[in-house]
């Protein structure tokens, strides 16, 4: 009891025990274009170049927004060490000084009028971070 086989250019479903050559997505008969696999290859490098670089722009994106934020850190350690005798208050700006024996205090009196060392200028925002004032008068808030 052989089971006898159709030929190749037969289009039959061996589970269903039916012809479905019209249900199949792509061309059966004998005459049907061939099917070939594309060449994909430049795609592929191009794609694979379009990736890379997006890579390495988010990298330098995030590396640019995390040596901002050790900066923005660093500037915090320093003013939270520094002495002061006031409660800061919220979108004030004040000067970072530094003392002959080494020790940095925070004051209201500006640069011009003041003989210690200067070691910049901040402010307090509403989040309790210290930002650095720019030489303009502007700030770093990003």
């Amino acid at each position: 009891m052989t089971k006898k086989k159709k030929p190749d250019n037969v289009v039959f479903d061996e589970e269903t025990q039916r012809y479905d050559a019209a249900l199949k997505p792509y061309a059966t008969n004998v005459g049907a274009p061939k099917i070939e696999a594309t060449d994909s290859l430049a795609w592929k490098k191009r794609s694979i170049h379009k990736v890379n670089q997006k890579m390495q722009t988010q990298y330098r994106e995030l590396k640019a927004q995390y040596d901002k934020m050790m900066e923005e850190f660093e500037h915090n350690k320093l003013l939270f060490g520094a002495k002061f005798s006031f409660e800061p208050i919220v979108g004030q700006v004040y000067h970072l000084y530094k003392r002959e024996n080494g020790v940095s205090f925070l004051s209201l009196i500006e640069p011009e009028y003041c003989n210690f060392d200067f070691l910049g200028s901040f402010y307090l925002n509403a989040e309790l971070i210290w930002k650095k004032v720019n030489q303009d008068g502007g700030t770093d808030l990003l």
